[in-house]
């Protein structure tokens, strides 16, 4: 399944880092940094192996460290995707919307990826950034789920939580997939280094592969 966004659309976002003449330019992935007094800065080795995965994957040429952005910070126009999670509340000032709104609309991407714990603040702060456009379900016949790694069955479950299936939901602006919550997978657990929770390399590995796939989609690849 082939995506119809290309990636020229990183350009409109910024000059994503310096790179040699003609090549194509050196992306990250931004950790939001955001108020409520969640724990936004949960498991640190998660984003360096998400990144690593993406640069030996894909080609795709990307930084080996992940940026931290707040929604104030002209950085945020520097990174295509936008990452966020912890246990915590959420919380987004009337301005922080307006901007995310903006970053969203403008081609940018926010995947929300609940540690355990953020799931009620974070479907409040995104009925509040979007109100006309309420999350749904991601079809499984998405390209997130077949981009790169074939997800017949959508994201896959790392850890147990609630014991509920793992969800995919999103909000769709124009047709395109510009916000991605993950709900009972938690994915960025299975992204950390073995050491912290000891998780199964099956697990590990199909985490990396969805996380692979959610940064291809945003960036346009393949398309």
């Amino acid at each position: 399944m082939r995506m119809r966004r290309a990636l020229p659309l990183l350009l409109a976002l910024g000059a994503l880092g310096s790179s040699p003449r003609n090549a194509a330019p050196v992306m990250t992935i931004g950790r939001l940094h955001y108020d409520g007094g969640g724990d936004w800065y949960a498991n640190p080795s998660s984003l360096p192996n998400l990144l690593n995965a993406i640069r030996t994957r894909t080609g795709l040429r990307v930084a080996a460290e992940e940026k931290v952005v707040t929604l104030s910070d002209d950085e945020l126009w520097n990174v295509p995707y936008i990452y966020m999670t912890g246990h915590g509340n959420v919380h987004w000032s009337d301005a922080d919307l307006a901007t995310l709104r903006r970053y969203l609309r403008q081609g940018g991407f926010l995947h929300a990826d609940d540690n355990y714990g953020m799931d009620a603040s974070i479907r409040r702060e995104l009925q509040r950034l979007f109100p006309d456009q309420p999350m749904v379900e991601v079809p499984l016949t998405h390209p997130v789920y077949h981009l790169v790694y074939d997800f017949p069955k959508g994201i896959p479950k790392i850890h147990v939580h609630d014991g509920k299936p793992a969800q995919g939901f999103g909000i769709f602006l124009d047709g395109r997939l510009a916000v991605y919550y993950s709900y009972q997978s938690d994915l960025g657990d299975g992204w950390e280094d073995y050491e912290v929770h000891h998780d199964p390399p099956a697990k590990h590995e199909a985490a990396l592969r969805m996380g692979v796939n959610l940064f291809a989609y945003a960036v346009g690849f393949g398309g």
